[in-house]
């Protein structure tokens, strides 16, 4: 079984396991990397040439580059306390578990499963465990996100409409993101789980049902390439949300409304969002936002394991996602408006 690293303290770097070299991996591997509080120990890609680069890139030295990511979790030359699962969307599951079966911390890229009862069952496992359990949905600890969260905290927006372009079909041909079998679906599992985390997780609205409408990629209709989603929610709060996969540019909006007026976050590309609050007049105000504050995901990481606090994104924040996502998939394909359901049914537990 891997060995671990000595317990996490201020004197010793956490020691991280990468599984999965992608954009992820390497992207947020790199942070950790040059994180003063973190080290690589050991890279894990089934791909040998990405596996030499990125391994030479963050130091790995060759013995602990893997291509399998059991040998690797249970090398006893192979020192962890905290893996990094960027791998296809399908599994991310039984890599997760894997890792907390070993006593690991976890960051998981989004979404954390494709597959609404292992969701669940994350969240019971997430709540049973002192580990950490962190999911890359970073709005958590973008400024304008955590502005509009404050905005709401004391009263959930009545209506919202959201929505967010990308040219993600021709983004993601030849890759996994356009097999079902990995990716779990198509543009609303991928850059629109962005979105509906965001919208949840600023306004804390827990969604209750959805009607939706999808074009689909492929013939077996489990890739979309557009979705819109019709969604109710708890409190009667209403909210109308549209994604589209097959456009030239990336940009993003959510508005949300109450009977102070509205605030909206915008924005293009993958950079940071803007604020926009906007009175009962018609006013508009542009809060300064100071985005230099804002902590990396790895960072974040790092955080919650050094102080033994929540992370920014829970196991709970992704079940939220998957359930609402589960709900939209099944409605376009019925025709019918389905319930978002975040216990079994039958079963009633806090949100």
């Amino acid at each position: 079984m891997c060995a671990h690293a000595s317990a996490p303290n201020s004197d010793t770097p956490i020691g991280i396991g990468i599984v999965g070299l992608g954009y992820i991996g390497t992207t947020v591997g790199g942070q950790f990397h040059r994180h003063a509080d973190a080290t690589v120990q050991a890279v894990c890609d089934l791909d040998a040439d990405r596996l030499a680069t990125v391994g030479t890139e963050f130091s790995v030295p060759p013995a602990t580059r893997y291509t399998a990511y059991e040998t690797m979790l249970d090398d006893p030359d192979c020192e962890l306390d905290a893996v990094l699962v960027g791998t296809p969307h399908t599994l991310h599951y039984d890599q997760v578990v894997a890792a907390l079966d070993r006593d690991l911390h976890v960051y998981c890229d989004k979404p954390l499963t494709t597959d609404l009862n292992r969701a669940r069952e994350l969240v019971a496992r997430a709540d049973r465990t002192d580990r950490t359990l962190m999911v890359g949905y970073q709005r958590h600890l973008q400024t304008a996100f955590q502005r509009a969260r404050e905005r709401f905290a004391s009263g959930p927006p009545r209506w919202i409409t959201a929505s967010i372009t990308q040219d993600w079909i021709a983004d993601s041909a030849g890759t996994w993101r356009l097999d079902p079998d990995l990716s779990g679906g198509g543009f609303l599992f991928d850059t629109g789980s962005h979105l509906l985390d965001g919208i949840l997780w600023t306004t804390g609205l827990e969604p209750a049902s959805v009607a939706a409408s999808m074009d689909f990629y492929d013939d077996e209709q489990r890739v979309d390439r557009r979705s819109h989603l019709d969604v109710r929610f708890e409190n009667g709060a209403t909210g109308t949300v549209s994604l589209h996969g097959d456009l030239p540019s990336t940009r993003e909006h959510i508005h949300c409304w109450d009977d102070q007026g509205a605030l909206y976050l915008e924005g293009t590309q993958w950079g940071s969002r803007e604020v926009f609050e906007i009175d009962t007049d018609a006013s508009e105000h542009v809060p300064y936002i100071d985005h230099r504050q804002e902590r990396t995901r790895a960072g974040a990481f790092v955080d919650s394991i050094r102080d033994g606090t929540e992370p920014p994104a829970t196991a709970r924040d992704a079940l939220r996602v998957t359930a609402l996502t589960d709900a939209a998939y099944e409605a376009a394909r019925t025709g019918d408006r389905i319930p978002v359901e975040l216990e079994p049914e039958g079963r009633s537990g806090s949100h």
